[in-house]
């Protein structure tokens, strides 16, 4: 699956690009205040015109022979004279405290005495002009020969003025508008990750669910009301699912009482009869069955929580018994079984009906498994690990897994409902356990499970 962007990354994104229009908008207002003459803003169409008619008179900026500067227009320059009959600019040298030549001699005499103040930028008025809405202006400005002081005074506006004024803008707080805008990245994102704490608590109640734990619900409570409508849709069909599973749950439960008496009636027919090849195979096929069946109970039990996992197990003893009771099946089959362990009490934790269920299956595969007259093995670890060995045909590498998938069976004729290495798997996952298969030296498959030691 496809994991989409981050919500949060999102969120944050669109905050941070949001100011870029925001910004826009600010300068707009700020502009309109300025027609209109509200408060402290003042401004005019024709003031905007002042940045690219000064970067007009920048680009006509060169030294002549001796070093000095001085004002040779260009021809974009002279359009803008002809097209602004008033218009005047003048540079004055900040170093020498004179204009340069080609400076607008109105501008100069009016200006002269200014040009000593170390101002960056201000606006003036001359004659009979209104004050607001002045259009003189003079500033300090890096030209290309160096640094001096613009003055320009009548220039009017042009709608391409408009762009050139905004890009000014943006150019002497670009550094502010990044700073605000990696503040808002930084502060949007902890905001919104905060505010996403509550979804992650509800992602984090739905990670625990599982088919033991169905009957949970996600919490409500201090939800927020945008994903409450999830939550609740959530909540809903844990419901439903909760409901199947359990239905499902009764029937397995049911299905195996129902057939533990007629196959216990059967076993003891069975056992009661003549004896016979017949009667060893049935003897078999009741045993394998009865299994099973158990299994399904105790699988189906341990579900529903209906059964401890906290029994403390003699392994050594228990795998011991369950083997005496295999040995006269074993031997009206033509099979043996050996024993080996340390002989030391070793305990385990976990419930003693289930673990008993899983090691008799394994017991009964491998009797199965096993050649006529052959020889099993069942060996108990110090280390918890019951081995069940057989010299049969083996298991594969490739169908190692598949063996423990309900159903799974190695062909259509192989005898067998294919259940009981699924529902053994199953027990040992609830036991916190393993259960897997190895090869038998010089042939055969060697069934092992694994189970916690008690620190008793």
């Amino acid at each position: 699956m496809t994991n989409a962007p981050s919500l949060a990354l999102r969120v944050t994104v669109l905050l941070t690009a949001a100011q870029l229009p925001a910004f826009v908008l600010a300068w707009i207002v700020m502009f309109v205040l300025g027609l209109a003459n509200v408060g402290g803003f003042n401004a005019s169409f024709d003031e905007m015109a002042s940045v690219r008619v000064t970067a007009l008179v920048d680009d006509s900026l060169v030294r002549g022979e001796d070093g000095l500067g001085k004002i040779e227009p260009t021809h974009d320059l002279q359009e803008e004279m002809q097209r602004v009959p008033g218009l005047l600019f003048a540079v004055f040298d900040p170093v020498r405290m004179q204009p340069l030549a080609g400076s607008s001699p109105k501008l100069v005499s009016k200006l002269a005495s200014l040009a000593e103040i170390r101002a960056d930028h201000l606006h003036f008025t001359m004659g009979d002009d209104q004050w607001p809405g002045s259009s003189g202006h003079m500033m300090f400005r890096r030209t290309p020969i160096g640094l001096m002081q613009v003055a320009l005074y009548g220039q009017k506006f042009r709608p391409e003025d408009l762009f050139f004024s905004l890009k000014n803008d943006l150019a002497w707080v670009s550094a502010y508008l990044i700073v605000g805008m990696l503040t808002t990245v930084g502060v949007a994102w902890i905001v919104v990750r905060r505010g996403l704490t509550p979804l992650r608590a509800i992602v984090g109640e739905v990670a625990r669910i599982d088919l033991s734990s169905l009957r949970q619900r996600l919490p409500t409570r201090g939800v927020p009301v945008e994903i409450a409508p999830l939550v609740e849709g959530m909540n809903e069909a844990l419901m439903r699912l909760d409901a199947g599973v359990e239905r499902q749950r009764r029937f397995t439960a049911n299905a195996a009482h129902e057939l533990r008496t007629p196959l216990a009636i059967m076993r003891a027919r069975l056992e009661n009869a003549k004896a016979s090849t017949l009667k060893s195979e049935l003897l078999g096929e009741a045993s394998q069955l009865r299994s099973i069946v158990e299994q399904m109970l105790v699988a189906a039990r341990l579900t529903e929580g209906q059964t401890t996992l906290d029994q403390s197990i003699d392994l050594e003893r228990s795998v011991r018994q369950i083997v005496s009771n295999f040995l006269p099946l074993a031997m009206d089959c033509n099979r043996f079984i050996d024993f080996e362990s340390s002989g030391a009490s070793m305990l385990v934790r976990g419930n003693q009906r289930a673990i008993d269920c899983v090691v008799t299956n394994l017991i009964d595969n491998a009797l199965r498994a096993e050649p006529k007259d052959g020889t099993i093995v069942v060996r108990v670890d110090d280390d918890g690990i019951v081995a069940i060995i057989d010299h049969g045909e083996g298991v594969a590498p490739a169908l190692r897994e598949m063996v423990f998938e309900a159903f799974w069976r190695k062909t259509e004729t192989t005898s067998g409902t294919g259940l009981g290495l699924a529902i053994a798997k199953e027990i040992m996952d609830a036991h916190g356990g393993r259960i897997w298969v190895e090869d038998t030296p010089g042939g055969g498959a060697t069934f092992k499970i694994a189970l916690t030691l008690s620190r008793e």
